[in-house]
């Protein structure tokens, strides 16, 4: 038998976009309040420099990086604290909003599998099932900001990741800057400094992907002691007058075996399904939201906050504002996890089960760290 593990929190912890948040980042070092400092939440090392590296460690929640700090010394010596992710806390959503430095209320990459009219897109993959939908979802019609605020930064990422349709949702116009291999990432960094660029946006993906994966161990504490020597490097390469800024999309959550498959008769109300296993939609059908609502409650409610979409406009969860056709995105009824579970849904399986995950509105996946250091 499955331990839930249920758990009471007093309520999702919905971010607060106008504070301490992902989505503030870029545009407090690009365009900074004029003839003012920048936001006392930005570490000073940061604030206080020249040019800044922007390192993004894909998965990186601020209470796992307490919990692991001994494997961590290089970036348990920076200063700073946690910031808030965005909804939901997935990788999608999360790195829109740092490149633009908009909620995801604007931006509109709702989750990492939204819907587009009648159909499911996966963000990361921009598939519906299998098939790619470049041309009939043009990335820059879904998502029509400019990100780093229409300037040119250098973007260090894997090389594979550039031509995708998602890096032209979050990443057009900057300059692409592939790697190999992650031992280049400091070396790119340097280099693009080098050139008088004054941001550099880098990202590594691997603690999230052994999180997945491996869950939390001996495979993820050897994943953290490699990142933070991603950290030590790239600090070491840094001139003077040069800070390294680190964060993260999200945090995670170990969920295992705990993955929890809706009844058909609660399924009997629903037409598709989007979201996240940690942040599932329920898209009803037509005259079925309230008795949709209550089964939900009723299957799920000791383990789940079970929000309909009307509670989630109304009480900002995307951000402050969000325009009809962006709101059509939404499904009707979301089940958000609030005990370490996940929910089932067949078109979200991948080759292997998820040993860690996230998506919902816990401290463990909201709070990500945000941590400078001057070279």
């Amino acid at each position: 038998m499955i331990n839930l593990l249920v758990v009471t929190t007093g309520g999702p912890i919905v971010p607060d976009y106008s504070g301490p948040n992902l989505r503030g980042i870029i545009p407090a070092l690009l365009s900074p309040p004029s003839g003012g400092p920048l936001p006392s939440w930005i570490p000073a090392p940061a604030a206080e420099s020249d040019a800044v590296v922007l390192l993004v460690l894909d998965g990186l929640g601020w209470d796992q990086f307490n919990d692991h700090r001994a494997h961590m010394p290089t970036l348990a010596s920076f200063v700073g604290t946690s910031i808030q992710s965005v909804t939901p806390t997935t990788t999608a959503t999360a790195l829109t909003s740092i490149t633009t430095g908009l909620p995801p209320s604007e931006h509109g990459i709702l989750g990492y599998r939204f819907a587009l009219g009648s159909e499911v897109i996966n963000a990361l993959r921009w598939m519906v099932g299998d098939t790619g939908v470049r041309r009939s979802h043009p990335p820059r019609d879904v998502q029509p900001f400019p990100p780093f605020l229409g300037h040119a930064v250098p973007v260090v990422s894997p090389a594979e990741l550039h031509p995708s349709a998602f890096s032209e949702a979050h990443q057009r116009g900057c300059i692409p800057v592939g790697y190999r291999s992650p031992s280049s990432i400091a070396v790119e960094a340097a280099d693009q400094l080098g050139r008088g660029e004054r941001l550099v946006y880098c990202y590594y993906g691997g603690i999230d992907k052994i999180a997945h994966e491996r869950g939390f161990g001996p495979f993820y504490e050897a994943e953290l002691r490699f990142a933070d020597q991603i950290v030590a490097e790239t600090l070491a390469v840094l001139p003077p007058g040069a800070a390294l800024l680190v964060t993260a999309d999200h945090g995670q959550v170990d969920v295992g075996e705990r993955v929890l498959h809706p009844s058909e008769a609660m399924l009997d109300h629903v037409t598709l399904q989007s979201g996240e296993g940690r942040f599932r939609w329920l898209h009803a059908r037509p005259g079925a939201v309230d008795a949709l609502a209550e089964a939900a409650s009723e299957e799920f409610g000791d383990v789940a906050w079970v929000v309909t979409r009307d509670q989630v406009l109304e009480e900002h969860w995307y951000g402050p504002a969000m325009a009809a056709p962006v709101a059509a995105r939404l499904g009707d009824v979301a089940l958000v996890a609030e005990a370490p579970v996940s929910f089932y849904e067949k078109a979200d399986s991948g080759p292997f089960e998820l040993i860690c995950r996230h998506g919902s509105l816990t401290s463990a996946e909201v709070d990500v760290p945000l941590l400078a250091k001057a070279g």
